[in-house]
């Protein structure tokens, strides 16, 4: 298989890279961080997203078995980046598999995405859910065999390998090795849905086959 991450070097990226190995391609904007990913086993494409047009994107994707949008603006950017990175590139890598006919897409979104914020929330925080609930939109839009996983709180604790993985799962947390094992496994079981992460007793795999 080769699978594209775009924000190839986000901290869920880097281990979903080191689950594949040589079948990744991590998109990074900084090529400081091509060694990061090669370090994985994985191959680094430099590729702006903010910048590249979809032409660009699709000559990069084309061929490929799926894509994995793990990108984001990340801790300290402002509200204007919530929506260049977080809803413009998803838009940016749909388009994209569309004009080369690459059908799997599995999105990284967040948990409280799909609904609007609670009233009073910080600015940045309620343009992050805003442009992940309008790229989820996007996503389901298209013609694509699309999986949107929302991810409850992330921590770097080692993973478990059991996971909840529902349509809708109570509010909770969920080391990043186990979010990484869920999409990889989600490679191969691509479908149309919407699902929500969090820890549980289930068995990635057999999570996965339930869904």
């Amino acid at each position: 298989m080769r699978i594209i991450i775009a924000g190839g070097h986000g901290q869920i990226a880097l281990r979903l890279a080191r689950l594949l190995g040589s079948a990744a391609v991590g998109l990074v904007r900084n090529p400081a961080h091509v060694p990061d990913v090669e370090a994985t086993g994985a191959r680094a494409v430099v590729c702006d997203l903010e910048k590249a047009s979809p032409d660009e994107v699709a000559g990069i994707v084309r061929g490929a078995d799926a894509i994995v949008f793990a990108a984001g603006a990340g801790p300290g950017s402002g509200a204007a980046r919530k929506d260049t990175v977080d809803r413009a590139a998803s838009v940016l890598m749909a388009d994209a598999a569309e004009r080369a006919g690459v059908r799997t897409f599995v999105q990284i979104s967040s948990m409280g995405a799909g609904r609007p914020p609670a009233a009073g929330t910080d600015e940045v925080w309620a343009a992050y859910i805003t442009a992940k609930t309008e790229a989820e939109d996007d996503l389901r839009r298209r013609d694509l065999d699309w999986t949107i996983v929302r991810p409850g709180r992330l921590t770097d604790e080692p993973g478990t390998g059991r996971v909840r993985l529902e349509p809708e799962v109570p509010p909770g947390s969920v080391p990043r090795d186990d979010v990484a094992a869920v999409v990889a496994a989600l490679l191969t079981a691509p479908g149309r849905r919407t699902l929500e992460l969090v820890s549980g007793d289930t068995p990635i795999q057999e999570a996965v086959a339930s869904r």
